[in-house]
């Protein structure tokens, strides 16, 4: 019977000890709640105002409600006791074990981060990457997805993207189309050139800035190379090469102007016949 009137004596001291850390533990809770989702609602609208691709947005607003989310659990367990030391230890140890054993994925992940960081590429741009090319798709956490030009799908994993060179055709507004001419020794090269930078410059997609080259390359073995560079959208880059290439060899043949192509000739000797 003492130890219970012991007891009843000190629960009010008790109550207000371990209430107290309660009671600090579900408003830390809820203010950690709350701060996860609003840093993550903020994050989300100030990367959709520099009009990041929404893949970013939707990954790194998760990454911070995720980490502020991991720091509030630990701080609630704190404020009730927990030792939250050995617990950082413990999942410490599990965080390795399990790294450990999910190498190439953590490797994908990470590279996922670099990718959504950096921004070498973006959902729509047409690269090279990890031994593909097309348009990329999504950038996933651990993957990144694209589509072929005759339609196929592609995932490929995002440390092979990363770790190799990534050629992105859609990162600048104009490109260069380059292209090479080739004709007949016997043909008026100022002609050639000016039957060529007519039709080049004829196109209404090519750009007037900066202009186009159109310049003789190379002697070659049986021809005379013209290399032909005009400069259009990027957007419109294989319509123009399309077009350029067949209106310049129309007009060639309406000069009269020889395109060489390899020819061989074959010389056959009769053998004397054996007496």
């Amino acid at each position: 019977m003492g130890s219970i009137e012991s007891l009843m004596d000190q629960a009010p001291d008790l109550l207000m000890v371990y209430g107290t850390r309660v009671l600090l533990a579900i408003v830390i809770f809820i203010v950690g709640r709350w701060l996860a989702k609003s840093l993550a609602k903020g994050v989300s609208k100030v990367l959709v105002k520099r009009q990041m691709d929404q893949t970013v947005v939707g990954f790194v607003s998760n990454m911070v409600s995720a980490v502020i989310t991991a720091f509030t659990f630990i701080a609630v367990l704190g404020q009730l006791g927990v030792q939250t030391a050995s617990l950082v230890a413990v999942l410490g140890a599990a965080g390795l074990a399990v790294g450990l054993a999910l190498q190439g994925s953590l490797s994908n992940f990470a590279s996922g981060v670099l990718l959504v960081v950096f921004r070498p590429c973006k959902a729509g741009d047409y690269v090279e990457a990890a031994g593909v090319a097309g348009t990329v798709e999504e950038i996933s956490i651990f993957s990144t997805t694209l589509v072929t030009p005759d339609n196929k799908r592609i995932v490929a994993p995002n440390s092979a993207v990363m770790n190799g060179v990534i050629v992105n055709y859609s990162a600048k507004e104009r490109r260069r189309v380059d292209m090479v001419v080739g004709v007949s020794y016997d043909a008026d090269l100022r002609q050639v050139k000016e039957v060529i930078t007519d039709v080049v410059t004829s196109h209404e997609l090519v750009l007037k800035d900066p202009e186009p080259v159109i310049e003789v390359l190379e002697l070659g073995a049986s021809s005379v190379d013209f290399v032909v560079r005009p400069w259009v959208k990027t957007a419109d880059f294989w319509t123009v090469r399309f077009d350029l290439m067949r209106e310049i060899k129309l007009r060639l043949d309406q000069e009269n102007i020889g395109i060489p192509y390899p020819q061989m000739d074959v010389h056959v000797k009769a053998l004397p016949e054996q007496g």
